[in-house]
């Protein structure tokens, strides 16, 4: 008999062949796994998530969008799948922005264990990195079912100690809408963040959101060029000051603006009582040849820290990343393509893997520039 696992909650059952299901949470046998194989290391998530990513990603060392990668040769005429819009310079633009960002070792004081725990809108983290808005993995050689998906970054950011957002896609709708469909059954926190969609199917998704405890909501705003929307004929638009005000004002919960590249549009959603701006380029996918997340976070940081929470994104691969954005002006940071590559490869036991890793180098990082707490982060530890 063989032992199986499944790596969305670690029931195990014995049985010879693969179970279709797991008998304790219902997640399909895509996450489940022999438990001779189950993958113990960083290592072996990304080797499996490899594998079931063949010819979508190679979960490369380096993920930075240069033509050599299997990702961005499809930019042209096809799917952009796991690449940016266009030649792909957005995407490189993100992790060179990043790379172009260097600390200052200190190693003269007082001994201290950085300590990496703060608070995101009253939920205490372990850490200030949470999963980003992503959504659509089923779509990659149906390796893993949408709804396990978000199941998998949900319960994996919180045994890790922090919180999964959750995206929106094509194939989403308020009827049918494996986000919130996820929420439900993990009973968990998580953040719902919409495409920019009409303002009567937003009212109606954030109401959804509400009764199912989020902490937060928001709208995608650079979502208005999705190309995967449009491909799909699913309408989505720009909004107006006055348009996120009637969405700030038609919930109870902090509101999420994410998608700003401009100082002009964070005081825009500042003004429309955003509670949230997110720093982001949707990760190069909407829009060829912006500057990087990191180029302009500073630019916003300086007009708008402490009025509103700061997160950021792009480019970001290791807790050293974090560190720099947080330095930059980020009050915290998210995971796009590594938290999908995590899930892919081992479920929320994967993504539970990778942020505890991050977790883990960002106080390394903290400890080597001599900070002792998320607080105390700031520019004077850059060069």
């Amino acid at each position: 008999m063989t032992i199986w696992q499944c790596t969305m909650c670690s029931t195990t059952m014995e049985q010879e062949e693969a179970p279709e299901q797991c008998s304790s949470c219902g997640a399909d046998n895509r996450v489940i796994l022999d438990k001779e194989t189950i993958p113990e290391t960083l290592e072996a998530v990304r080797d499996r998530a490899r594998k079931n990513l063949k010819g979508f990603c190679a979960a490369y060392p380096a993920c930075d969008g240069n033509f050599d990668k299997i990702c961005q040769k499809e930019a042209y005429g096809k799917p952009i799948g796991f690449g940016g819009a266009g030649a792909g310079f957005s995407f490189r633009a993100n992790v060179m922005a990043l790379e172009a960002v260097r600390f200052k070792l200190r190693v003269v004081g007082e001994h201290t264990e950085p300590d990496t725990s703060c608070t995101f809108l009253g939920t205490k983290l372990d850490f200030p990195v949470m999963a980003a808005s992503t959504a659509g993995a089923e779509r990659y050689n149906n390796a893993i079912s949408e709804d396990d998906f978000c199941r998998a970054v949900i319960r994996g950011c919180k045994d890790a100690g922090t919180i999964g957002w959750r995206g929106d896609t094509f194939f989403y709708t308020p009827d049918d809408n494996p986000a919130l469909r996820a929420m439900k059954k993990e009973g968990v926190p998580a953040v719902p963040i919409f495409k920019p969609r009409s303002q009567n199917v937003l009212k109606r998704l954030i109401h959804m959101a509400e009764e199912l405890g989020a902490p937060a909501v928001g709208v995608d705003l650079d979502g208005c060029g999705s190309t995967i929307m449009a491909r799909h004929n699913q309408p989505v638009f720009r909004k107006s000051v006055k348009d996120l005000k009637e969405l700030v004002q038609a919930t109870s919960l902090p509101f999420i603006a994410k998608g700003i590249m401009t100082v002009e549009d964070a005081l825009s959603c500042a003004e429309a009582g955003v509670k949230v701006v997110s720093v982001s380029n949707h990760g190069g996918r909407v829009l060829d040849a912006t500057p990087g997340a990191a180029e302009v976070l500073p630019d916003i940081a300086k007009q708008l820290k402490g009025q509103v929470i700061i997160t950021a994104d792009g480019g970001v691969r290791t807790g050293y990343d974090v560190l720099k954005m947080l330095a930059l002006g980020a009050d915290f940071v998210l995971l796009g393509r590594d938290v999908i590559r995590a899930a892919v490869g081992a479920g929320s036991l994967g993504v539970r893997i990778h942020m505890e890793h991050i977790q883990k180098i960002l106080k390394k990082a903290m400890f080597m520039t001599g900070v002792s707490s998320i607080a105390e982060i700031d520019s004077s530890i850059l060069c």
